[in-house]
C-alpha cells in the first residue's frame, strides 16, 4: 500500500526536524513555512515545496501544522485560504501546535462539518526530541482517526499517547507545561545555590541529577545553562505563550496554581530583558545577574 501524502506546514526549531523524520521514513512530503528558506535542505532531500497553504491542502491526505500561536493556528485552519476551505474530504488534520484546548474543540467540529478527521498533537521534548525522533506525543480527538495516524506519530516520537476527546491533547500538555514551569524555577535556584556555596557546579549536577533530584529539566538544560548556551530549544516568547493558556484554563476551572503563576511572572521579566527569543533555560540569567 503506497504512503499517504503528508503536508507539512510550519518548519521552525521543531518543525523541521519533525518533517524530515516523515521524509526519511518514505512518506511523500510537501511543505510550507513563511520563509522558503527554511525549507530548502528539505527541498533537497526530496520535499515538494508549495507556495501557499491553499496549494499544500488540496494535495496532501494528511495536513500536519506546527506553527506558533493560537492566531497563527486560527489563520491556518479558518482562513479564506486556509486548511478548512481547501482540503478535500477525507483528508485527516493534526495540528501539533500548543494552543487553546477550545480552538483544538472548534477545529474539530468545523473538520467534522466538511468530511474532514482532526486530531489535536502537541509534543514535548523540544529541540532534542525533535531532532531525535524521540518526542512525546499526546492526542486528543476520535479513537479511529489515532489509530490510522499512529505509524506517522512513530516516525516522530516514542511516547504516544491517545488521551481522549478533541481538547484532551491539549489539556494534557498544558499539565506537561505547569510541571517544567516549576521545575525550570528549581533547576535554577540549585545551580545558583551551588555557586554561591562555592562548588563546582558540573559535580553538583552529577551527584544530583541521578538521584531523587533527577529530571529532564535537570538533565538537559542545566547543562546549557552552565555552558552559557542559550539558543531556543524552546522559545521564552512560547512558553509564556503556553502559561498564559494555562492559567485561563485554570482560572476557568476555579483551580489556584501558584506556582504557574511564579513561573509566569518571572518569565515576563526575562522577556522585559529582550529574551524572548532565547530558550527557555535562560531563565537562569534572573539569579546571574
Amino acid at each position: 500500500m503506497s504512503k499517504k501524502t503528508i503536508g507539512f506546514i510550519g518548519l521552525g526549531v521543531m518543525g523541521k526536524s519533525m518533517a524530515r523524520h516523515l521524509l526519511e521514513a518514505g512518506y511523500p512530503l510537501t511543505v510550507y513555512t513563511r520563509t522558503k528558506e527554511k525549507a530548502e535542505d528539505l527541498i533537497k532531500q526530496g520535499a515538494v515545496w508549495k507556495e501557499s497553504i491553499k496549494d499544500l491542502a488540496k494535495d496532501a491526505n494528511v495536513i500536519i501544522t506546527m506553527v506558533g500561536f493560537p492566531k497563527d493556528v486560527e489563520e491556518v485552519y479558518f482562513s479564506e485560504n486556509g486548511i478548512l476551505a481547501n482540503a478535500y474530504p477525507g483528508a485527516i488534520c493534526i495540528d501539533m501546535t500548543t494552543t487553546k484546548p477550545s480552538l483544538a474543540e472548534k477545529i474539530y467540529e468545523k473538520s467534522k462539518e466538511k468530511g474532514i478527521s482532526f486530531l489535536d498533537a502537541p509534543v514535548s521534548g523540544g529541540d532534542v526530541g525533535a531532532k531525535n525522533g524521540t518526542l512525546s506525543i499526546m492526542v486528543g480527538g476520535d479513537q479511529e482517526t489515532f489509530d490510522e495516524c499512529f505509524e506517522i506519530f512513530e516516525k516522530m516520537g516514542k511516547n504516544i499517547v491517545y488521551q481522549g476527546k478533541a481538547g484532551a491533547g491539549q489539556h494534557t500538555k498544558m499539565c506537561n507545561q505547569i510541571a517544567i514551569a516549576a521545575g525550570i524555577i528549581s533547576v535554577c535556584e540549585s545551580l545558583a545555590y551551588a555557586v554561591r556555596a562555592g562548588l563546582d557546579p558540573d559535580k553538583v549536577l552529577k551527584s544530583i541529577s541521578s538521584g531523587a533530584a533527577g529530571s529532564w529539566s535537570l538533565s538537559n538544560y542545566a547543562p546549557r545553562m552552565l555552558s552559557n548556551q542559550f539558543e531556543p530549544g524552546f522559545y521564552v516568547k512560547h512558553f509564556i505563550k503556553d502559561m498564559d493558556i494555562a492559567l485561563e484554563e485554570a482560572r476557568r476551572m476555579e483551580l489556584d496554581v501558584p506556582g504557574l503563576e511564579l513561573a509566569r511572572s518571572l518569565y515576563e521579566k526575562l522577556a522585559e530583558m529582550g529574551e524572548e527569543n532565547s530558550g527557555i533555560h535562560a531563565l537562569y540569567k534572573l539569579w546571574k545577574k
